[in-house]
């Protein structure tokens, strides 16, 4: 009964990856968390990369942050625990605390709270007196249940925003961008736009920022990825909705691989197929599929810098739905800068 039960369990998990592509084994399987793993984020520590600390998201009523060294294990003293609902999770540089101190953010969303969350890295000390509402002005609760969130330093002035997501929401306007700004307590966030297109299909979970090139791009899980400009002053006009017809079903996780002179990728979880579709940085173009053995990938980050020896070329970090996330070196995935 045993060994049949084994064998159960085994053919539903190889069920939930359908990819027919040769599978790419990740270096780094993590330690698993309590509950369930959803969305990384890579910090990169500038003076010994070799430190660097990828944070995820364990999704529950009592979950957390869970702060990772490059082997995988779980660093108790910097991870966050006792969290309601944990979403999602995003790392920004060089936030201007006061006239003689930058630290380095960890944003993330509090689902069952309906507030966003924001630490510095890698002291891990709140900065936002026990978190900030966002969605105040919603019709409805699931309207303001915060999922994605993703931060954005401007090029123009070295403002950080973050833009949030949330469970449903209207048809225009679904995202709400805030800029951080300091004060006697930390952190406020003041609500500057409203903007983004909805489906109203699935939902709008991943949302994923390109600094350099000043594009937020996010999931509109049954239809499209959504491309906007993420400087508030460039307006609420959608560039592109695009790739959709690249997905088995839902459109998931978003990372993008930035290369000097505009060069990368968008890297996109395809779900129930297992697979991650890449795309162009520049054209927004699919390139090629890659399976990388996960199973029901929500979120992914990467990094195209050197850390250690196992990741020479860079990091990628996907959610795998057994508790835990895959790391993987970067030229597992074929990337060259282009």
């Amino acid at each position: 009964m045993k060994a049949y039960f084994l064998v159960f369990v085994a053919v539903s998990l190889l069920s939930c990856n359908q990819s027919k592509l040769p599978p790419i084994a990740p270096d780094i399987i993590t330690e698993k968390t309590p509950n369930d793993t959803d969305d990384p984020a890579i910090w990169v520590n500038a003076e010994n990369p070799s430190e660097s600390i990828v944070f995820g998201t364990d999704k529950e009523t009592n979950g957390g942050v869970y702060a990772f060294d490059l082997d995988g294990k779980i660093i108790g003293d910097k991870s966050i625990k006792n969290l309601q609902r944990p979403n999602n999770v995003d790392i920004e540089y060089g936030f201007r605390l006061n006239d003689s101190t930058r630290v380095d953010l960890l944003a993330f969303t509090e689902r069952e709270k309906q507030q966003i969350r924001l630490f510095s890295v890698p002291d891990m000390k709140p900065l936002d007196n026990g978190g900030f509402p966002v969605f105040e002005d919603a019709k409805g609760f699931e309207q303001n249940l915060p999922m994605g969130i993703a931060l954005y330093k401007s090029p123009r002035d070295s403002s950080i925003y973050t833009i949030v997501g949330r469970k449903t929401g209207p048809l225009e306007g679904y995202l709400y961008q805030y800029v951080l700004k300091p004060d006697s307590l930390g952190v406020r966030a003041e609500l500057v736009r409203k903007f983004g297109k909805y489906s109203g299909q699935k939902e709008i979970e991943a949302i994923a920022v390109d600094d350099a090139e000043g594009y937020v791009y996010y999931s509109d899980e049954g239809v499209c990825i959504r491309k906007y400009y993420a400087e508030p002053s460039m307006g609420n006009t959608e560039i592109s909705c695009f790739g959709g017809e690249h997905f088995l079903e839902d459109i998931e996780g978003i990372a993008i691989a930035c290369y000097p002179n505009g060069g990368g990728y968008v890297i996109v979880s395809n779900q129930q197929l297992g697979e991650f579709n890449i795309f162009s940085r520049r054209e927004n173009e699919f390139l090629k599929a890659v399976n990388l053995s996960t199973y029901g990938t929500d979120g992914c980050e990467v990094v195209t810098i050197p850390l250690n020896d196992t990741f020479p070329n860079g990091l990628f970090a996907a959610m795998n739905d057994t508790k835990e996330f895959y790391f993987y070196d970067l030229n597992k995935l074929g990337f060259k800068p282009n």
